[in-house]
C-alpha cells in the first residue's frame, strides 16, 4: 500500500556562488536521480537549464543517478569548484594576516613563512 503512494523530495543546488535554490517536488515511488532531475527540468525550472552538474548526492553522501530516491531525500546537485579551496584558504590568511602574540604565530622562527 504504501509503494502506491507518491514521495516528497527536495532538489537543491547553487547556480552560483551564495545562491541556493529548493526545487520541492512530488514524484512516484521507484523514481531514480536521473527520472527527478529530467522531471524538475519538464515541469519550467528554468534555474535547472544549462546548470553544469558534476555529481548528485542525497544528504550529503554521493551518490550516482541510478539512485533510487526515497521519501523525504534531499537531491543536491554539486557544480564544479571555480577556485581550489587550498588556495581560497591561503588567499584568506594572508588578507587577514596573523597576529604575533597568539596560537602557532607566538613563537616564529626568524626568516620563516607566515604560519610556520
Amino acid at each position: 500500500m504504501a509503494s502506491d503512494m507518491a514521495i516528497s523530495i527536495v532538489i537543491v543546488f547553487s547556480p552560483r556562488p551564495r545562491q541556493v535554490v529548493e526545487i520541492p517536488m512530488t514524484i512516484a515511488p521507484g523514481f531514480t536521480a536521473a527520472q527527478a532531475l529530467m522531471s524538475a527540468a519538464y515541469l519550467g525550472e528554468s534555474a535547472t537549464h544549462g546548470l553544469e552538474m558534476t555529481g548528485l548526492g542525497v544528504w550529503g553522501r554521493k551518490i550516482g543517478p541510478s539512485y533510487l530516491l526515497q521519501d523525504q531525500d534531499r537531491l543536491e546537485v554539486y557544480r564544479s569548484l571555480t577556485v581550489d579551496p587550498k588556495v581560497a584558504r591561503r588567499e584568506r590568511f594572508v588578507k587577514q594576516g596573523a597576529k604575533k602574540a597568539a596560537g602557532l604565530f607566538a613563537k616564529r622562527r626568524i626568516g620563516a613563512k607566515a604560519g610556520y
